[in-house]
């Protein structure tokens, strides 16, 4: 799951950082407005923690300009504005849930669990597309009933196709969330990891849209040419 953090307090959002690394989620950490709001125009991220008390913005702004966007991501506030007045309006803004400062990280975790059972359909901690299932806290991937043996990067890649089926991600996208940790991206190393995901759950799942990126499509497409990619 990539989050983006948007926290100015050092130690709050060093700390959530970690706590969410520690749960195998991926973190963008940003600490100010701008920096937010060009990290949301990457359109990367499932999930938005977001601070109101920024240094060069109120977080409303950057939450209201977030639900005009058709697919905006949830949006979880966290704040020290702790009265009803407050809780109100962030919820009546478009936030999918709200915490007040300070909070326990265990409560934090398992609000960010709950936001992604709902926004991505998760029953439990599975999504399923078409007979193809992950689970993503063992990692584990089914495709009608049977067990695929992915390496992480390689479910971590179908997990952020599956999250947003039916949207087109592009190769960017893909590159900056999954492959580009710590080491230099080959130049095929995304087609080579799509491929080897396509041999283990099969060529229906991951169409490719020539010269964008990939999508899993939630009803299947009628293809012609190679397997699970447009002609």
């Amino acid at each position: 799951m990539n989050i983006l953090l948007v926290e100015d307090d050092l130690d709050l959002g060093n700390g959530v950082r970690i706590a969410l690394l520690d749960q195998g989620m991926s973190v963008v950490w940003v600490r100010r407005f701008d920096d937010a709001q060009r990290a949301l125009a990457n359109d990367g991220c499932d999930l938005v923690l977001l601070d109101l008390g920024l240094p060069d913005g109120d977080g409303l702004n950057l939450l209201a300009h977030l639900r005009r966007e058709k697919h905006g991501p949830p949006v979880l506030i966290l704040t020290a504005r702790d009265r009803l007045a407050d809780r109100i309006r962030g919820l009546d803004s478009g936030a999918d849930d709200y915490l007040v400062k300070p909070f326990a990280l265990a409560e934090l975790l398992s609000r960010v669990r709950a936001l992604a059972r709902r926004s991505f359909g998760f029953e439990g901690d599975t999504l399923e597309v078409r007979g193809l299932s992950i689970h993503e806290p063992t990692m584990r991937v089914t495709v009608e009933g049977c067990v695929a043996e992915l390496s992480r990067s390689e479910f971590q890649l179908l997990s952020i196709l599956l999250k947003r089926a039916d949207r087109v991600l592009t190769r960017r996208i893909l590159e900056e969330r999954v492959l580009s940790r710590g080491s230099v991206i080959e130049s095929n190393s995304l087609e080579v990891h799509i491929s080897n995901i396509r041999r283990k759950i099969g060529g229906g799942y991951i169409r490719t849209v020539r010269g964008v990126g990939y999508v899993i499509d939630k009803i299947a497409l009628p293809t012609t040419g190679h397997a699970g990619s447009l002609p």
